[in-house]
Order: structure tokens, then C-alpha cells, then sequence
């Protein structure tokens, strides 16, 4: 992965202490703790841990935060910002797996923060259609939870 010096950053954009810049395409920067890109009234910090899904298409990126936002960049020079992406998604992600609940499903993940050593933040991600405000199949959600948690010593 290629070091990008920091003279390259956009106007404005301001980095944590030791963050190290990976990738440059313009107003957007991946940087070993978070993806940086413009949002119209300055820069959004969205750190690893917190993209669900990131698909690269067409010129643009799709970031899905976990619990629904999404963020569309458009990418005119992409360079090796999407692969940055998601190899740095990747390797947040400690157990990832799908459990059936009645009428779909929910994706149990836990992913430990990009930079350091934390505790994972575990997230319940439901199936299109299916209610995550179901007490029902939250609750059975949880308890698939918990016992992943069990298996892993999470």
C-alpha cells in the first residue's frame, strides 16, 4: 500500500494525531483509521469500524454506515482509494455470520476499531423486510448474539 504525503491532503481537512494517510482521490482520503471525504459543509471522518458496506461502481463510491446511512463519493481519479477501502473494512472485522430468524435473518458482526486494540463493537444488521424494531426478533437476535459471543470469548 502506497504512502501518501501529507502536502497531497485537500484544503481544510484536518487528521487525528498519527493518522497516517494510505490513499488520496481528490476530497477524499483513506487513511489507516477512517475514510475522510467532502460533504458539502466540510469533511465527515467515518472511522473503519462503522462501514458496513462499501461498493465501488461507475466512478462513485457507496458507503453504507452500520444503521442505514449512506454516503455516495464520486471518485473522478480513484487511484487506489477503493481498494484502500475495502481492505481496511476488512481486516476491522473479527466474526462476521448470518443467522436465520423466522421470515429472513440478521448478520451478527464484531469489529474491533482500525487502529489499537478495543473491545469489538458488536452490530445486528436485519434482512431487508424484517422489523428491527420487533421486540420478538430482537430478542432472538440478542441471543444469537450472546451465544456467538460465548463460542468466540469475545
Amino acid at each position: 500500500m502506497r504512502l501518501t504525503r501529507r502536502r497531497n491532503l485537500p484544503e481544510g481537512l484536518t487528521l487525528d494525531k498519527g493518522e497516517r494517510v494510505l490513499a488520496v482521490s481528490g476530497d477524499t482520503v483513506a487513511t489507516d483509521a477512517a475514510l475522510h471525504f467532502q460533504d458539502g459543509a466540510g469533511f465527515t471522518r467515518l472511522p473503519w469500524e462503522r462501514v458496513e458496506q462499501a461498493v465501488w461502481k461507475d466512478g462513485l463510491l457507496v458507503v453504507r454506515e452500520v444503521g442505514g446511512d449512506r454516503h455516495t463519493v464520486h471518485l473522478t481519479e480513484p487511484g487506489s482509494v477503493p481498494e484502500t477501502v475495502r481492505e481496511r473494512v476488512t481486516s476491522t472485522v473479527v466474526v462476521s455470520t448470518h443467522v436465520k430468524l423466522p421470515g429472513g435473518g440478521v448478520r451478527i458482526a464484531a469489529r474491533r476499531p482500525a487502529r489499537g486494540s478495543g473491545e469489538p463493537r458488536w452490530t445486528l444488521v436485519f434482512d431487508p423486510g424484517l422489523d428491527p424494531t420487533d421486540a420478538g426478533l430482537l430478542a432472538q437476535a440478542e441471543q444469537a448474539m450472546e451465544e456467538l459471543r460465548r463460542q468466540t470469548g469475545l
